[in-house]
């Protein structure tokens, strides 16, 4: 009776979320999708329609596959889903067949550390992709509900507290160690570096080449263009970028083309 009674909360909880978000919810725009509701004899609403589970997995399978791209919010009836996910064992695994094919991939190139020449790169996003940012949204409870404040969201930063992705140390020692030199290349902005240098360290990160942040020039320009111009330089210095890994469509968007790019899951915001 308890489990049923705290379902049935659950459910009204997400019926009042989807009324006061109107626009931000997706199943109120196509017709014949729109859930019903039901009062049960003790009073609580429920829904009725479309399985919203099978719904928000198939949202953000295609917000991976980037056939849905720049949503300002999460639909507010998946914001649950999207938590659920981005805190289950499920994330920690996709994240692990993510490395596994990076790794596979580092076998067929060409830099070992015996013969690699120095000019071998690799570029790693810092946000969601070394560091997590699932703690800062289970303090603030949004999970993509709501749009990122982004004065709260680098104050956060600068705290220097953020642990490691999963699954992700060691592949980044294991690139490393190959002879390739590790550029991280991040969004954030330059005022962070001290933070998020103590904040890498501590979460098992070191021995990169170089940490590259927006600077005021770079903060005009989108963070897709910004990206896209580092690998640019780094192209003209004379580098081979042999892979990019990124939490963001954006860090693999532009020209150059890497040789390869890794996207990890992240659906709880979407940045050009």
């Amino acid at each position: 009776m308890a489990r049923s009674l705290v379902l049935s909360l659950t459910l009204a909880f997400l019926f009042i979320g989807m009324v006061s978000a109107r626009d931000w919810n997706i199943l109120n725009q196509f017709k014949g999708l729109k859930p019903t509701t039901t009062t049960s004899q003790n009073g609580v609403a429920s829904l009725k329609g479309p399985n919203l589970n099978g719904y928000c997995e198939s949202w953000r399978v295609n917000v991976e596959l980037h056939n849905i791209r720049d949503f300002t919010v999460v639909p507010q009836e998946c914001v649950w889903f999207v938590q659920q996910y981005m805190t289950s064992s499920q994330y920690d695994d996709d994240v692990e067949r993510a490395v596994d094919a990076a790794i596979l991939y580092l076998g067929k190139t060409c830099c070992e550390k015996k013969k690699c020449d120095g000019m071998d790169a690799w570029i790693f996003d810092i946000d969601d992709t070394l560091l997590s940012t699932i703690p800062y949204h289970k303090s603030n409870g949004c999970f993509g509900g709501e749009q990122l404040n982004t004065t709260k969201f680098e104050e956060w930063q600068s705290w220097g507290k953020a642990p490691a992705v999963p699954n992700m140390v060691k592949p980044f020692h294991e690139i490393r160690e190959r002879g390739f030199k590790i550029f991280l290349v991040s969004s954030r902005k330059e005022y962070l570096r001290s933070a998020t240098v103590e904040n890498l360290i501590e979460a098992g990160y070191y021995s990169w080449s170089n940490l590259l942040l927006r600077g005021e020039e770079e903060e005009k320009t989108s963070v897709t263009q910004y990206k896209a111009d580092v690998r640019t330089w780094l192209t003209s210095l004379g580098y081979r970028v042999w892979g990019v890994m990124g939490a963001q469509w954006n860090s693999f968007a532009g020209c150059p083309v890497p040789k390869r790019t890794f996207k990890l899951p992240n659906s709880i915001y979407y940045i050009a």
